[in-house]
């Protein structure tokens, strides 16, 4: 999908796989809010699972896992991975290997592998990213026979299955732990972000946001030429017209799969791109303002501080001082 490349490449995600868990029921983990720059993942290598996000409205506060599920959280929002046995969880004990947790509760009844980490993100503004998955997204990679005549699910069949096989070696390098194995697993980590969202696009039942763009090959150009030449003063009739659509048909299309107006994603992907260039540059601000679009100086920083909610100038020096941090 040429929009995941786009997106991963403005906004590259490295993993860290944090805890290894083996546990027998019952057994509970209590997960607080994600840090601001990252992503919590679970990967349920044996047994099953349910997780839960506190607080969630009605007929969204549980959801069953089974072996090869994945479960990301893009909100950054506290949850609880349990055994769904209601019963008192037993204390786990942990020991740490070269950086990697490993938590056991000396029982195998009913028993449960997880493999427990972190996406992390850049620092750019995460509303691109963020903004456009749902709260929570669980992905399976374990399927079914597909019947040949079924393009579409024979795909995403096949997507599934290569995701399966890098959760696989995940689990043998964490599991195993030769020589290396803690550079390896954080570097499939990164891999299983890009594979996950894959996955997500190409099933029947993608969310609304920049997954669903994968079942709207028909919008891509518009998104393309968003990316490609943030400068230029799109408007609504041309980037209809790269869609080869009617103005209206394109704003209904992209809305749809969206839930936001063409203009809204426009801004959006202009101040990925002028974050970026906050952070990873000295350029002038009005020359980033321009180069993303804004000729007006003063109009780039009342949307930047509008859209980010700090002038660019403090964002610059709080994604410094970040990067600092990191390096720490």
């Amino acid at each position: 999908m040429e929009l995941l490349d786009r997106l991963l490449s403005l906004m590259p995600v490295a993993g860290r796989l944090d805890v290894r868990c083996h546990f027998g029921s019952p057994w509970r983990l209590d997960e607080p809010r994600a840090g601001e720059w990252e992503i919590r993942y679970h990967v349920l290598v044996r047994g099953e699972a349910i997780v839960e996000i506190p607080g969630a409205g009605r007929g969204r506060s549980a959801w069953r896992m089974k072996a090869g599920d994945i479960v990301l959280f893009p909100s950054g929002s506290a949850h609880v991975v349990h055994d769904g046995s209601g019963k008192r969880p037993r204390a786990a004990r942990e020991k740490h290997v070269d950086g990697l947790t490993i938590a056991t509760n000396a029982s195998t009844r009913d028993g449960a592998d997880l493999l427990c980490g972190r996406f992390v993100l850049p620092v750019v503004p995460q509303q691109l990213l963020r903004d456009h998955l749902p709260e929570r997204l669980v992905v399976s990679s374990v399927t079914e026979t597909i019947e040949q005549e079924k393009p579409d699910e024979r795909d995403a069949a096949f997507a599934a299955s290569r995701l399966a096989r890098l959760i696989e070696l995940m689990r043998e390098e964490a599991f195993e732990q030769r020589p290396g194995y803690a550079t390896i697993v954080n570097q499939l980590s990164g891999a299983l972000f890009a594979l996950t969202l894959r996955c997500a696009s190409e099933s029947a039942d993608a969310p609304r946001g920049l997954l669903a763009l994968a079942q709207r090959p028909r919008l891509q150009p518009a998104i393309a030429a968003m990316f490609d030449e943030p400068a230029q003063p799109w408007t609504l009739p041309a980037l209809a017209a790269r869609c080869h659509m009617s103005r209206a048909t394109f704003v209904r299309h992209f809305e749809e799969a969206l839930g936001r107006s063409p203009a809204e994603v426009l801004t959006e992907i202009r101040m990925t791109l002028a974050g970026r260039k906050l952070a990873q540059t000295q350029l002038p601000v009005a020359e980033i303002g321009e180069a993303v679009g804004y000729q007006s100086d003063a109009a780039f920083q009342r949307v930047f501080k509008r859209y980010v909610g700090v002038t660019p100038a403090q964002w610059r020096t709080q994604a410094k001082r970040e990067a600092v941090n990191e390096r720490a």
